[in-house]
């Protein structure tokens, strides 16, 4: 028997927030943009996110963020240190290592020898930025880039900082950066979702740091603000075939009756995530016919085929994510994120750095050069980087042709394109040992809020009420990197 009084809608009518009040789907402007969402019919019209306008105009419409797991060496890759060589096997002085924090991994070392890279350098373009013979094919298109050389974080293991640089910060349960983006400007494709995370095979060690949901995750926003795994094998999406006896129709009626019964429930008791759920239902209908069409690389000439390189039409290679990455930015996906492990190189690292290397150059040149052809390199953002440095000191055996380097938070590189971005840059500096910043340090939350201001938002004003407290992504730091910007 149902008690005189329910305290359930009361309840979860506390539970609203004023956000939550105008995205209710069950009352008010929430049955138009239910309806709208619904109708198969509908034009797609634009952002449904919380800002009805971004804060400024934006240059970019959308990021792609190549994320390198496990910290590529900057030293070996980017920030040239030629002093180095008369300095091999003597000990990192202290004056340079200033009591900085080591991880177990080296702490018990009873020297730090320094390691100069193996690796020859050489300048390229008009811009004259230094470049490692590890990649030839980035070193092409080196004046469409600004290289960062003065990023740094104050994490020194890998979970922690990869949240960090993920989310804002280092204990997880935040959102994401492309969940903040989705939350903030909503999507502009009505048929895939507005955040979709790629994962790419390696080909160094096998063994390699996890990487969690949470770091694409919505945190405490809406769920449906989370990203979406595409696989490399099987459908790309769990489910989105239909299993055998279900056809389309009955799929279609099957929903029908499901959304019913949500619309039900949303309107007792007002729930937010109901709302989500009727949505992403209905986005994975929709699906089912987009997805398929997406991961058929048939419509592809062989030039922009060769572009990525020989593995381009093998799922799940860094070389098929970056393809894959430009077809979803054509389709206006606000924000994509490939991951790809592997670049924890504490040992043997000339051997595996190699390999990685060999993984990434072409396609991410590739990917650069193809988002130029079809002229969205104007308005997309591609990013491509790790979560922090490694050490100029070797750690385990030392030799000229063999050594391993440590995690280093002080310093590392991230390199930019695209999307407002001024090309040909080479910006901030670090000493001869790649150690420590000595111009225009650059930290995390600096990146982030720079990522934001060219999709048009300001970082200090798009939050989210959690708690009783108001978050963002740059937590209450971060300012926006003028000089790697077009308009500086």
């Amino acid at each position: 028997m149902k008690p005189a009084h329910d305290p359930m809608p009361n309840a979860a009518a506390m539970a609203l927030t004023r956000r939550h009040f105008f995205g209710r789907t069950a009352t008010g402007i929430g049955v138009a943009a239910l309806a709208s969402l619904l109708n198969e019919n509908h034009a797609y019209a634009g952002s449904d996110g919380y800002l009805s306008t971004p804060h400024h105009v934006p240059t970019a419409k959308r990021v792609i963020y190549l994320f390198m797991s496990g910290a590529p060496s900057q030293m070996d890759l980017f920030d040239y240190k030629p002093a180095m060589d008369a300095l091999y096997d003597q000990d990192l002085p202290e004056s340079i290592r200033q009591g900085q924090r080591l991880t177990t991994m080296t702490s018990g070392q009873n020297r730090f020898p320094i390691a100069p890279s193996m690796f020859k350098f050489a300048q390229h373009g008009q811009s004259g930025a230094w470049m490692s013979e590890l990649l030839p094919h980035m070193s092409s298109v080196v004046d469409d880039l600004a290289i960062v050389k003065s990023l740094h974080t104050e994490a020194i293991n890998h979970d922690p900082a990869i949240t960090y640089i993920q989310t804002g910060a280092q204990i997880p349960g935040r959102p994401s950066l492309g969940a903040w983006l989705s939350y903030g400007l909503g999507s502009e494709n009505h048929d895939l979702p507005t955040f979709v995370v790629l994962h790419s095979r390696w080909s160094a060690k096998r063994d390699a740091q996890a990487l969690y949901e949470r770091l694409w995750g919505a945190g405490f926003l809406p769920t449906r603000h989370a990203g979406v795994s595409l696989r490399s094998q099987g459908d790309p999406v769990l489910y989105l075939s239909n299993p055998p006896g279900i056809t389309s129709a009955r799929r279609r009626r099957m929903l029908d009756r499901l959304r019913d019964l949500n619309q039900t429930a949303a309107a007792q008791y007002g729930d937010p995530e109901i709302e989500t759920r009727i949505a992403q239902y209905e986005l994975a209908y929709r699906m089912q016919h987009s997805v398929p069409a997406l991961t058929d690389f048939s419509d592809e000439p062989q030039s922009v085929l060769d572009l990525y390189g020989p593995e381009v039409t093998t799922p799940g290679t860094f070389a098929a994510n970056c393809l894959l990455a430009r077809r979803l930015a054509e389709r206006n996906v606000r924000f994509v994120q490939i991951f790809i492990r592997g670049w924890d190189q504490h040992g043997d690292l000339p051997r595996d750095l190699r390999l990685q290397c060999r993984d990434v150059d072409q396609p991410t040149a590739g990917l650069i050069q193809d988002l130029k052809r079809t002229g969205l390199l104007d308005d997309t953002l591609v990013v491509w980087g790790g979560e922090f440095g490694r050490t100029i000191y070797c750690q385990g055996n030392l030799s000229r042709t063999d050594y391993g380097r440590d995690h280093h938070p002080r310093c590392f590189t991230v390199l930019m394109a695209g999307g407002g971005v001024r090309p040909g840059l080479t910006y901030g500096r670090t000493d001869d040992f790649s150690y420590n910043i000595e111009e225009n340090p650059v930290h995390i939350h600096d990146l982030n809020a720079t990522i934001l201001h060219c999709l048009g938002v300001d970082h200090e004003r798009l939050t989210f009420r959690f708690q009783g407290r108001d978050f963002r992504l740059t937590d209450v730091h971060g300012r926006v990197v003028q000089d790697v910007l077009k308009s500086a």
